[in-house]
């Protein structure tokens, strides 16, 4: 028994030394420190970039980190108001409810590409130098100081002010004269079809952007092809009076730029008959109509529990069970009339189609041009060929005369070295007969049409 006790006395000193001073203390002080320095600056971090600090030393690292990543950006909303900001890609998709890849379309890889994108709150704008994301209530644009997009920036200042004005003075024209217009439900007042006809004699906000882009864009392109035709016609005109390297270069530099002009016109009106042949595609960018769907239906079911169906029929009495339900399901709001977007597409599709002809019609132009050299250096080319032949024909006439001469300057015994004066008579001879073997065979050349008149 005297054992016992001693060994156990030494089993729990070398068991609890070890224990107490590794396992216990390290836990507990570290993550508590942790989670309290490190909570703060995410969100901190996460913020805009438009305002610039942070809240620390940690976050202002991450603010710079952000800072990298972010975009100079303007804002545009239903007013006409405008404000520049940095946003990164984050806040992009958070505030406008697009997902990532559709920003890859807005970024330098897709520079002279066109696309317009449906999503469920916004639009994705890319046509030419225009990359814009447009909402029922804003638009945002991207690279906004850059030369091309400072004219869209600023027909977006001279025209969503009058036009907003004008929305703002007809729906006070629609209060005014008629208090029956409208349904009380929790609080917001809803438009009935009747009103709404009034209201949608304009465009919706996201359709004037896209007006104003489109705009923009084809009155581009326009002045593109206006350049390339007051510089095309001189050029190949000086190609076909004088066939030189320097205008064939020219001429080669001014093919190409028409060749790319082309391409980027076709982008866009293939974008634009896209969405023409696909009236899904263009319900779907009917964002304020989405987004007035959606604030009825939260309206109707606030009002619904709310209990407020006395106050609707105390307000209205002569609208009914149908009446009110037609309030989402109005042929104002129905889902397959685009026939605003359709008639908005159709004309700048027409007018691309204008700008496309004459770049055909220019590249027409140099191709018959091209013909018109190609027929001159082919005449050329027969020219030489026939004086060619005609150089051969002489040749060969001489060579006669030659093999004649050699013949005689070998020192063969011949009775005619003794005569006096035979050298001219013979020299004349030979020489009047390759002068008749030449012409026979020139005639003969022309008999049969080897050589040109």
């Amino acid at each position: 028994m005297g054992k016992g006790p001693f060994s156990f006395r030494r089993s729990s000193s070398r068991r609890r030394r070890p224990k107490p001073t590794t396992v216990p203390q390290p836990p507990t002080p570290p993550p508590i420190g942790a989670a309290s320095s490190s909570s703060p600056p995410p969100p901190s971090a996460g913020n805009l970039i438009c305002g610039g600090g942070g809240g620390g030393v940690g976050a202002a690292g991450k603010g710079k980190k952000k800072a990298a990543g972010a975009r100079l950006w303007m804002r545009f909303d239903t007013m006409g108001v405008s404000e520049l900001v940095e946003y990164d890609k984050s806040t992009i998709i958070k505030r406008a409810a697009i997902p990532a890849r559709d920003l890859r379309i807005l970024g330098p890889v897709f520079s002279h590409s066109s696309t317009i994108l449906a999503r469920e709150k916004a639009m994705v704008v890319n046509l030419e130098f225009i990359k814009a994301i447009v909402t029922a209530e804003e638009v945002l644009i991207l690279d906004p100081l850059q030369h091309e997009v400072l004219q869209f920036v600023d027909q977006l200042r001279q025209q969503l002010p009058h036009k907003s004005a004008f929305k703002m003075q007809g729906a006070g024209t629609v209060d005014a004269n008629d208090s029956e217009m409208h349904v009380s439900t929790g609080g917001q007042w809803l438009p009935v079809p009747e009103a709404m006809e009034g209201l949608q004699c304009e465009l919706p906000f996201e359709f004037q952007v896209l007006e104003i882009a489109l705009e923009v864009v084809c009155s581009f392109l326009d002045k593109s092809v206006a350049e390339l035709e007051r510089d095309a016609y001189p050029v190949l005109d000086e190609l076909a009076r004088n066939v030189s390297t320097k205008n064939l270069e020219h001429v080669r530099s001014l093919k190409s730029n028409l060749t790319r002009l082309l391409a980027r016109v076709q982008k866009v009106r293939d974008e634009i008959e896209h969405l023409l042949d696909d009236n899904e595609d263009m319900g779907q960018l009917y964002l304020t109509r989405k987004w007035i769907q959606n604030q009825q239906s939260e309206a109707l079911l606030g009002a619904a529990v709310s209990n407020s169906i006395s106050t609707i029929s105390l307000r209205l009495p002569r609208l009914g069970s149908n009446r009110s339900a037609s309030l989402v399901s109005s042929h104002n709001l129905d889902d397959d009339d685009v026939e605003d977007l359709e008639m908005l597409l159709e004309a700048y599709f027409m007018q691309l189609d204008g700008t496309r002809n004459k770049i055909l019609s220019v590249r027409e132009y140099i191709d018959d041009t091209e013909d018109y050299v190609n027929i001159q250096l082919d005449n050329q080319r027969n020219e030489l060929i026939q004086l060619q032949l005609t150089l051969t024909i002489a040749s060969f006439a001489i060579a006669v005369e030659t093999l004649i001469a050699g013949w005689f300057g070998m020192n063969i015994p011949c009775t005619l070295y003794n005569r006096n004066g035979i050298f001219e008579i013979f020299v004349g001879g030979i020489t009047a007969g390759c002068v008749l073997i030449f012409l026979f065979i020139l005639g003969y050349a022309r008999w049969k049409k080897l050589l040109g008149s």
